[in-house]
């Protein structure tokens, strides 16, 4: 089987304005013996579109080709090679659940895939040209008709037979069966873990563990589970939620986190309890209240005063505010704070200040008196 893909039509939307014309493309499906063709009219050329239009292949063709040989597009192909070229993780995928093979044509090789390679002029002029179309489900619906009623009974040019004809005859029954469930189409994406461990994925949010926050992580999106891989090894995994939801998981976050982002109000007043019976009544008479997590940041306030002021101290002021009905945790502060300053200090001792070294007795400072020493003139000095 050949595919390729390219510009086809265009749709008139009358709702509008007749003027107002929409391009779209289709994907071309020949098979390689027979020639049979079917068309799969789109608007996007994504991988998402690639395996839709494989899923509607099978069922038009009753059976699952063995080899898929695509032109290197991109929804398809990742990096074009002649030898190993890499595909999407998600057609990968795809082809590993169909258990189909993948051989992409090689670039600027027309030969690779000869039997499409005029595919899209012949359908654009042949199909579309002069078809007035109004949805995508009416060219679709032209285009299967198309392909069963018109092409499939014109004699090919090159077999010489009817397509249609040819392929019942000889391919159909190599086929393998079709598949019959519909292939859950996953949803790949490379999202970044922000501050809070939660990550959004098609406008849900999903929490991961502490270690990977503000780094970036893969994630795979189905319609039961979301899979976060790092580095290729699975970290994570939530059902799925609808837009707008959340999956959080308490396990992801530390302890001393986990409470907060919860707002897990019980766990809370455990920690308060564990400071004393007399802080854990204080913080359940602080937690009363129909919205009780809105007053967590006051039993927090509160955890940091035992920490800064020690167990002992904090319940004394507690069992005061107690029995004054005092439920104010700024007032609390103050009571300590002012309890602090309070506290008589000790009397230091006296102070004994030893002799200096070079300390001289003060009679060594004292003048001494000389006797008066007679002038010439008789007169004493």
């Amino acid at each position: 089987m050949q595919v390729d893909t390219g510009w086809v039509g265009w749709l008139t939307l009358p709702l509008i304005d007749h003027r107002k014309r929409r391009r779209f493309r289709a994907w071309i499906f020949t098979a390689v013996r027979s020639r049979y063709r079917f068309v799969y009219p789109t608007f996007e050329e994504t991988t998402a579109r690639a395996i839709e239009a494989c899923e509607a292949a099978w069922a038009f063709f009753g059976g699952r080709f063995h080899v898929l040989i695509p032109d290197n597009t991109k929804a398809i192909i990742v990096t074009a090679d002649p030898l190993a070229p890499r595909i999407t993780p998600t057609f990968l995928e795809y082809a590993q659940a169909r258990d189909l093979h993948i051989d992409a044509a090689r670039v600027r090789h027309p030969r690779d895939k000869a039997r499409v390679e005029r595919a899209v002029s012949s359908v654009r002029d042949d199909c579309f040209a002069g078809e007035i179309l109004t949805t995508l489900e009416d060219a679709r619906v032209h285009a299967l008709q198309w392909c069963r009623e018109d092409y499939g009974w014109r004699p090919h040019s090159r077999t010489q037979r009817r397509p249609r004809e040819h392929f019942e005859a000889e391919e159909q029954a190599a086929l393998r069966p079709a598949p019959t469930t519909p292939y859950d189409i996953p949803l790949w994406s490379e999202p970044k873990v922000g501050r809070d461990q939660v990550v959004a994925v098609a406008k849900a949010l999903y929490s991961v563990p502490y270690r990977y926050v503000r780094q970036s992580v893969t994630a795979r999106a189905d319609q039961q589970i979301v899979r976060f891989y790092h580095h290729d090894a699975l970290i994570k995994t939530h059902p799925r939620q609808p837009p707008g939801g959340r999956s959080i998981d308490p396990a992801d976050y530390p302890v001393e986190r986990s409470v907060y982002a919860m707002r897990d109000v019980a766990a809370l007043q455990r920690q308060a309890t564990a400071q004393g019976e007399t802080i854990g009544r204080y913080a359940a008479a602080l937690l009363d209240s129909p919205l009780p997590w809105t007053r967590m940041r006051r039993v927090y306030a509160l955890l940091g005063l035992v920490r800064r002021y020690g167990a002992a101290r904090v319940t004394e002021a507690c069992a005061a505010a107690l029995a004054a009905d005092l439920l104010d945790v700024r007032r609390l502060q103050r009571m300590l704070e002012l309890a602090s300053t309070t506290t008589p200090a000790a009397t230091p001792s006296a102070r004994v200040l030893s002799l200096a070294r070079y300390l001289r007795p003060a009679s060594q400072y004292a003048l001494p008196l000389r006797p008066a020493v007679p002038s010439s003139e008789g007169e004493s000095e």
